[in-house]
Order: structure tokens, then sequence, then C-alpha cells
């Protein structure tokens, strides 16, 4: 069977390209019918000019990012479950090709499978899909393929992956409450402000008395959030645009990276959520037989914080010139004693790895439970500042019903 190139529409009139398995072209148009598409434009791999270069890179043009991050673990599970099953790497690719359950999906597995059969091994053919392979992932397959233990190291990738995106899940899930939370505050009271307020506070216009010092000023601010209230949400949008287009400065950006590590409570919880990525990611790539050196290198990208990123750099520099791993942590000042002395007892004991593992361990947990903490305190704190601000407008409307009936006991 050969490689074929395709271009298809499928039933919505969307544009399919990918790479299927056939023995003739006429046959790779079947198939494609077979699946309800459209054939546009089918060309046999081989037939290209230069195949090195359009054969090789236009996978990564066209089909970059097609797996999600649950897709891609299951993809490793299952491929790992496959190769330790005794199936050659060929015939797994098909088999997890044969189950996808969406056609792009399929086209990137039998776009591995094709470069595979060319001859390609499995991390230089990851390389070509960047954004749904990245450097760890490719690090790793390679130092499985290299040392033999593929399936291993796969079970491995796919347990990562997994634990990766649970943390992720809990930090997204842990500003879903806070954030909708104040959300709805906000506009209640805006709500009240723009529409309640004006109506009550109107009826005492014709008392012709002087209105207390609170009912003035929030007639004020009814007046403000009325008169300004789209023109400052322009404002503010604007604001945010502007904040963002700074950001992609990389100066700017690393600037702002480091002044959020030094405030109270988000500092923390964001060191500790990268020294626990750093950990975890040099604890697997260690394992699979990759250099510390490289390992660091790698794992400096996964990140999510510029100035971190330059202080691993900065290990990174003076591991390389001879000073040990705990040392150059100690030296940085960016990191738990915690995690130095973890570090210093596993690179003595021969089991660094393993050591590095339970400073991930230990850096989620202080995650969780701070965030917890955080949002224990939050619920109570939003319930008294909305219980100040509906006291506020309460008093500010029933003072002056409070003074006028004095008036007319009078």
């Amino acid at each position: 069977m050969a490689s074929f190139k395709y271009h298809a529409l499928d039933k919505q009139g969307g544009v399919i390209k990918g790479v299927i398995e056939a023995d003739s072209e006429r046959h790779a148009r079947q198939l494609l019918r077979e699946e309800a598409l459209f054939p546009r434009k089918v060309q046999a791999v081989a037939a290209e000019k230069n195949s090195e270069i359009k054969g090789v890179s236009q996978p990564k043009k066209n089909t970059a990012g097609l797996l999600s991050h649950d897709q891609k673990t299951l993809f490793t599970r299952q491929l790992a479950t496959l190769v330790a099953a005794g199936l050659p790497l060929e015939t797994a690719l098909e088999t997890l090709a044969k189950q996808a359950e969406t056609q792009k999906q399929r086209s990137l597995i039998q776009g591995v499978r094709s470069k595979v059969r060319e001859g390609h091994n499995l991390a230089a053919t990851l390389k070509h899909w960047p954004k749904t392979f990245d450097n760890l992932y490719c690090a790793l397959v390679a130092a499985g393929e290299k040392a033999g233990r593929l399936d291993q190291v796969l079970i491995r990738l796919a347990d990562y992956l997994e634990t990766s995106q649970k943390q992720r899940q809990k930090a997204q899930m842990a500003l879903v409450y806070p954030v909708m939370l104040s959300f709805v505050s906000l506009a209640i009271v805006i709500a009240l402000m723009s529409f309640v307020v004006p109506r009550i506070v109107s009826q005492f216009d014709h008392a012709g008395q002087t209105l207390p010092a609170v009912t003035r000023g929030l007639i004020w601010l009814s007046d403000a959030i009325r008169d300004w209230g789209i023109v400052a949400g322009v404002v503010l949008v604007l604001a945010v645009l502007a904040v963002r287009f700074f950001l992609t400065k990389p100066a700017i950006r690393l600037k702002w990276h480091g002044q959020q590590l030094k405030l109270p409570l988000l500092g923390r919880l964001i060191k500790a959520l990268n020294t626990a990525r750093l950990a975890r990611t040099v604890a697997i790539l260690t394992a699979s037989g990759i250099p510390l050196l490289d390992a660091l290198q790698v794992a400096r990208n996964t990140l999510n914080n510029d100035f971190l990123q330059q202080v691993v750099d900065g290990l990174i520099d003076q591991v390389r010139e001879g000073i040990s791993l705990n040392r150059a942590l100690e030296l940085s000042g960016h990191f738990p004693p915690m995690m130095t002395y973890m570090v210093a007892s596993g690179e003595a004991s021969g089991e660094l790895d393993q050591m590095l593992v339970r400073v991930a361990d230990l850096q989620d947990n202080e995650f969780q439970q701070k965030v917890d903490m955080v949002l224990a305190l939050f619920e109570p704190i939003m319930i008294l500042v909305m219980g100040g601000v509906v006291l506020t407008i309460v008093l500010a409307i029933l003072l002056p019903i409070m003074q006028l009936n004095d008036v007319l006991k009078i």
C-alpha cells in the first residue's frame, strides 16, 4: 500500500486535508467516499517533487493541533498498551487510526504511520506536529526508542499528561467560583444603581429638604453610572487590550512576571505551581535516561512564568559549569529550601528522579491547600462586602424618609 495526500469536502462543506493509505489513487478515492467525504484532490506522497520537504512539512502546516490534551493522553496510553503487547509500531498506529473518533484524528495518525513506514523514527515524525506533540513529548519518545523501552516511556508520559491536566483543571476550577460570584455581585449593584435607586430618590426632589450626605453620594454615583457607564466600560476594555498588547513585549512581560512572584499570596501560588511542573518534568525526563542538562532545557519550556524561565536558564549554566543541581537551586534563591534538601538527598543516593517526584507532589499539595484556604475565605468576605453595599443603599434611602417623617410630626 502507498500513502496518498488528499483534499476533500465533508457533508457540511468543510475542507479536510490528510494522508490515507491505499493500493492506488482510485482506491484512495473510494475509501474517502466510504467515509462520507468528497475527494477534490488525491496525490501520491512519493509522486511529489522534493518529497523530503513537501511530504514532511505539509502535515506540520495542515494538521498541527488536531489532538486535544485528553485525546493526546488517550492516544499515548493506547499506543503504549499496543506496543507493550508486542505489536509493531506501524501496526499499532494503523489500529489506532481505525479506532479514531474523528476524521481529523485519523488523518493525523495515518500521517504519522506513513512517515514511520518510510523509515523515520517516531520521535522525528512527531516533531512535524509541534502544536500537538511538544518538545517534552518528542524528547521522551526519542529516549524510549533509544533505550528500547518505548512502551514504558509512553506509559510514564501518559501518567504525566493526566497529572498535568488535573492540575490545570484544579487551577481553572479555583478561578470559576470567585469570578462568577464577583461578576454576579457587580451586576446586581450596577442594576440597583442604574434602575432602582434613581426611581426612589427622585421622589425626594419634591420634598425640598436637605438630603443626607450618604444619599447625595448615592445619587451622584447613580448618575455617574447611568451617564458614564458605557464610556467607562469601553475604556476598561481598551485598557485590558492595551495591557495584553504590552505584555506581548518580552521585556515588559519579564518584568511583570517578576513582580507577580512578589505578591503576597499569588506569588506563592505561581511559584508552587511552576516548581511542581519543573520538578515533575525533570523527574520523568531523567528517569527515561535523558541527561540532566537536556532535561532542564526541556522542562524550562513548560513553565508559564518568563522570570522563572530565566532563573532556570541560570541553573542550566551553573550545572553545565559543574555545580550540583541542589547548589544551583540554593544560589538562585527562587526555590523552596525543601526542594534544595530533597534534591541534594536524591543526588547523593542516586535517586534524583524519585526525590523530584516527591517535591512535585508536595508543591501540588501546597498549591491546593492555598487555593482551598483562599476559597474558604472568599465567600464570607464577599458576603460581608455585599452586605455593606446593600446596607449603604438602604440607609441612603431610609434616612431622608425618616427626616421627612420628623418634619411632618413637627
